[in-house]
């Protein structure tokens, strides 16, 4: 993972540091998702209580990256990574020597403190230096970062898990954290100024209420699968109601300059069109990623591993695709990529909601590779096109909204898609169908209406277009103004 040579050599090592940074922190996040069963045993917890370790994460996720527009504007790049991967890093240690289930996951939502500000950091460092004519290059980069760090986590995941105890998880993850950590606090410079904008307090709480709400009732409806009840209602009103306060706090504070999370960035088309096109990006995403298993394992009888490893060449072609997206990006412009792109997903999602218990496992590894393939000439150009007309002064706050938005389409496709699919299986149980044939066709419905998703999807990347360099990129002012700030090595 390279940025272009036209960078400066200062520039290609903060974004090169950035990179491996946050694909370290974001392979974590999913490498818990196959251990469960083993911590369930090892720690003597129910599969309710085990999956805390995942949903926690996703929470503490979503309370924390809305505050990382004001995080990345009030501190010093060197200062927010520090922090980030401290917090990662002291996780992860503390993960690795957890003696019971409730350290465990108060390591976990540590480590997903730390996990949280770095694709922000990220995201804002690349729009800060990169001008925008060769941003596709090192987005595409990005990409491999979003896309391509969760889908090997499980196969990670199982591969320690075959012949080693569940801290290896851990163990293995630390080591690296620690590299990435030493090696930027030698290297790492501060990109841009800092600026003394104030903390709206209210606006915090209502934040964490509402999009931790949100994130959380969608993940349990998800997990049960059986609709909406009164343990996720409550909640999905809860968060509901908070998101809507935050949103009109936003509004009111953007009149004076101080929100939180700044929402005029959707007065750009390109950014508001982006955001919805990455929303139904990750819906299809979690399509392939939560209901696949699923058939593989409760259908097929495959094993964990054998799982993870059928879908390890979908995510290795994603990011053996992604730089060479990102350079055609800069060629030819997004929609040329986006087009295919989603209608590739949306041929894939529609065949997947014919397979059956006798589809051969070759037809399903070429569907899922297609699918992945379809996404990497997605990605790049969804945010390139979206963040790239941002001016200087809202990318912060642009790249916040990006991965709150993340997270909380992660959530909603999983609930959606896995709550159709067991509400379609019940109703043929119901009528008299076999339980095999009734998953069949809970399957087919969840698929079916990924694909309903992908055909809109189609219709919005006509609309993307390229942003020219219609604002400054603070690729000269910026790195010179921060040159006071920090060398290389301070």
């Amino acid at each position: 993972m390279t940025a272009p040579d036209t960078l400066l050599p200062r520039d290609r090592t903060v974004i090169l540091v950035l990179l491996v940074s946050a694909f370290v922190v974001i392979l974590n996040e999913t490498i818990m998702n196959v251990a469960l069963p083993r911590l369930m045993a090892d720690l003597n917890v129910s599969a309710r209580l085990a999956q805390w370790l995942s949903t926690a994460f996703m929470l503490t996720m979503a309370v924390v990256i809305p505050i990382t527009g004001f995080l990345l504007q009030r501190l010093a790049t060197r200062t927010v990574y520090l922090t980030a991967m401290g917090l990662f890093c002291v996780g992860t240690l503390l993960a690795a020597l957890a003696p019971g289930f409730v350290p465990l996951l108060l390591a976990r939502v540590v480590q997903a403190s730390g996990t949280a500000i770095m694709l922000p950091l990220l995201m804002t460092t690349v729009l800060t230096l990169v001008p925008a004519q060769q941003r596709g290059a090192v987005m595409g980069n990005l990409s491999i970062v979003i896309s391509v760090a969760p889908a090997i986590g499980p196969t990670v995941s199982g591969l320690i898990l075959q012949g080693l105890p569940w801290r290896f998880l851990f163990v293995f993850v630390l080591p690296v954290a620690l590299a990435a950590l030493a090696y930027g606090a030698r290297t790492l410079r501060n990109v841009g100024t800092p600026r003394p904008v104030a903390l709206d307090l209210l606006s915090v709480p209502l934040a964490a209420l509402g999009f931790g709400g949100l994130v959380y009732a969608l993940s349990q409806v998800g997990e049960g699968g059986s609709g909406l009840s009164a343990a996720t209602a409550a909640p999905l009103l809860v968060g509901g109601l908070a998101l809507v306060a935050f949103l009109w706090r936003q509004v009111v504070l953007g009149r004076r300059d101080a929100p939180l999370l700044d929402l005029r960035a959707f007065r750009f088309p390109q950014f508001a069109l982006g955001v919805g096109l990455m929303v139904m990006a990750m819906i299809a995403l979690f399509g392939g990623m939560i209901l696949l298993p699923l058939y593989l394992q409760n259908l097929r009888g495959l094993s964990t591993l054998q799982t993870g490893l059928l879908l390890l060449p979908g995510g290795l072609l994603m990011g053996l695709l992604a730089p060479s997206v990102g350079r055609l990006y800069d060629r030819i412009g997004p929609r040329p990529l986006a087009v295919p792109g989603t209608i590739l997903m949306t041929a894939v999602l529609v065949g997947l909601s014919r397979i059956d218990t006798a589809t051969p496992i070759w037809a399903l590894l070429a569907l899922h590779l297609t699918l992945s393939g379809g996404l990497a000439l997605l990605f790049t150009p969804v945010f390139t096109s979206s963040l790239s007309p941002l001016p200087p002064h809202l990318y912060s706050h642009g790249s916040a909204i990006l991965s709150t938005l993340q997270q909380v389409a992660g959530a909603a496709g999983t609930a959606l898609l896995v709550a159709l699919m067991a509400g379609r299986a019940a109703q043929q149980v119901a009528a008299g169908v076999a339980a095999p044939q009734a998953q069949v066709a809970g399957l087919h419905l969840a698929f079916l209406v990924a694909a309903g998703v992908g055909v809109l999807a189609v219709g919005l990347a006509l609309g993307l277009r390229s942003s020219g360099a219609a604002h400054p990129t603070a690729t000269d002012t910026a790195t010179d103004e921060a040159a006071p700030l920090a060398q290389p090595g301070d």
